[in-house]
């Protein structure tokens, strides 16, 4: 293939600006705040689902709380029914006398221990609300602090983008430069390459693949025309001379 000395130079511009859209376009997938945004979003997941279960768990013991507490109110009312009837007097059996006060003792140690109960519950309930509070301020935090990452990913990304507006309407001008059939080789070669599809030969090394060339292709590129594209043995990248590239 052949193309005029200047165009070739312009391969290196134009490889300049497709490396450095290149480097623009990586920043912008891997800018820290997309990670920790990600982070975050995953914890709200989890924030959320441990909310619905803190809740839930604080509903099941309030009504836990609220049978207990039904408990209580049943046993002392029978307790109390029985009191009246000994304090009356209408019962007048010793045996009946010795039913009614068994029984009387019987609902007093009943009811203290439904009382425990419910003063267990009572503290389960409140440390399950301090859970779903917490949680609650967690989710509170996270959001405020993902609202804060967005706005600098999207300041980040709006100035990645403005620098990558840039470069690229210079190297729609550099392209315009480069004949069609060294622009495709160069695109072709870019796309097998890594993003690299032309390099300088600087000092007698390609810096595509960075290594030295031997003496016989040196003397080759030596002999070779002006307007000759040279390729590079080793990495077959299109190899642009300067005047530092040693020959």
């Amino acid at each position: 293939m052949k193309a005029a000395p200047q165009a070739q130079l312009r391969l290196i511009d134009l490889q300049d600006l497709d490396s450095s859209l290149d480097r623009l376009a990586h920043r912008r997938r891997t800018l820290p705040e997309l990670a920790e945004i990600e982070r975050l979003e995953g914890r709200l997941t989890e924030l959320r689902d441990a909310i619905v279960a803190a809740e839930t768990e604080v509903g099941d013991l309030r009504r836990e709380q609220k049978k207990a507490e039904q408990d209580v109110d049943q046993v002392r009312t029978r307790a109390d029914r029985d009191q009246k009837r000994l304090d009356s007097g209408q019962v007048t059996s010793a045996k009946d006398l010795s039913s009614l006060q068994t029984e009387i003792e019987s609902l007093h140690r009943r009811q203290t221990d439904l009382e425990e109960v419910v003063l267990e519950i009572m503290e389960r309930t409140e440390e399950a609300e301090g859970r779903v509070a917490a949680l609650n301020a967690e989710r509170s935090g996270s959001h405020e602090e993902l609202a804060a990452l967005a706005e600098r990913r999207d300041t980040a990304q709006r100035e990645i983008d403005d620098e990558a507006g840039a470069s690229s309407a210079a190297r729609t001008a550099v392209a315009k430069d480069v004949p069609d059939d060294l622009l495709g080789l160069y695109e072709k070669l870019r796309g097998q390459f890594g993003g690299v599809g032309a390099a300088k030969l600087f000092r007698g090394a390609c810096q595509g693949c960075h290594l030295a060339l031997n003496t016989v292709d040196l003397n080759r590129i030596r002999a070779a025309a002006e307007d000759e594209v040279i390729r590079c043995e080793e990495c077959r990248r299109i190899l642009v001379r300067t005047p530092e590239s040693g020959l």
